[in-house]
């Protein structure tokens, strides 16, 4: 019988009390469930699933091609590798707030501890590309409401993601995210603010948990965790840091065996064969296999009981 909570309302609990802690939450984007491994074992405080990797990972660009049943068959996956809380980018919520409500119900189904939902119109674009639009404050409003009366888990974290700042300013992304909160927000993901200045204004402006984006070659300056720290910022993400460091040595391992024929100079830089099979814990599996088959395999034919007292004392 199970004692304590299931896993995923567990890590759910866990990234409330990480929102409650006053303390930074790291959540690296994991471009597939092998790297959560890795996440994991560096001790970081959660993984985060990106829409931008996953549209990428099917060779499509991030504006708002992926669905509902792509983004969380891949979170499902990512989820099921770790006990640490997974947060999901859930673009816009895939329609009208009925789709958003049953966006919420599927994540929250598939074991996912949070989502964030976004203000852009159908489609979206990256949050870090010029000529996004906005749909209103108050259909954004209904989307956030609709995600909060759908979770049966209460624990499931609703973030809402504005884009204001790139459109509209500062000022008016500040007043669509008190909006936000008042709706039922849980956290407020402010996309492409410029820096440390519009971070710390964010931050004096808005009563709620924050979370910071750290994307290479964005619109905001890459910070440190103790300047994001300082700031007052609760949860960072690194979307495609990831992803983009394994596309990287990829393309440059390709690039060697196409002009020299061979993988002879890569092998020093690749992860070891041993190393993969700590990650994929096959002693873990082995152990497990060697448990359920060491027993002997019934004959069909009928087992004698053991003597009693009673019977001994016969057989002298």
């Amino acid at each position: 019988m199970m004692n304590g909570p299931a896993p995923a309302q567990a890590a759910r609990q866990q990234l409330r009390r990480g929102l409650d802690s006053g303390r930074l939450l790291r959540f690296p984007g994991a471009f597939t469930p092998l790297s959560t491994r890795l996440i994991a074992e560096l001790g970081f405080e959660g993984v985060y699933i990106s829409g931008a990797v996953l549209a990428a990972e099917l060779g499509l660009p991030d504006i708002g091609l992926t669905t509902l049943t792509e983004v969380a068959g891949r979170a499902e996956q990512i989820a099921a590798t770790t006990s640490l809380p997974t947060l999901v980018d859930a673009d816009t919520g895939f329609g009208a707030p009925l789709n958003v409500a049953r966006t919420i119900q599927t994540l929250e189904g598939k074991g996912i501890s949070g989502c964030h939902l976004e203000d852009q119109m159908s489609p979206k674009r990256c949050g870090h590309l010029d000529g996004k639009t906005l749909v209103s404050t108050e259909d954004m409003v209904q989307r956030i409401a609709a995600a909060v009366a759908a979770r049966s888990d209460p624990d499931f974290v609703i973030c809402a993601r504005t884009d204001a700042r790139g459109v509209d300013g500062l000022p008016a992304a500040i007043e669509r995210a008190q909006a936000y909160v008042a709706a039922g927000a849980d956290l407020i993901f402010p996309e492409a603010l410029s820096g440390p200045e519009e971070m710390r204004v964010f931050r004096e402006e808005v009563e709620a948990p924050l979370l910071a984006n750290m994307t290479e070659f964005g619109k905001t300056a890459l910070l440190d965790v103790d300047t994001i720290a300082a700031i007052g910022f609760n949860v960072v993400i690194y979307p495609v840091t990831l992803l983009r460091l394994a596309m990287g040595a990829v393309e440059e391992g390709l690039r060697v065996i196409a002009q020299q024929g061979t993988q002879r100079d890569l092998v020093a830089r690749m992860q070891t064969r041993s190393r993969l099979y700590e990650l994929l814990r096959y002693r873990d599996y082995a152990a497990f296999d060697s448990q359920i088959f060491a027993f002997d395999v019934p004959t069909g034919e009928p087992v004698e009981p053991p003597p009693t007292a009673s019977t001994r004392k016969d057989q002298r």
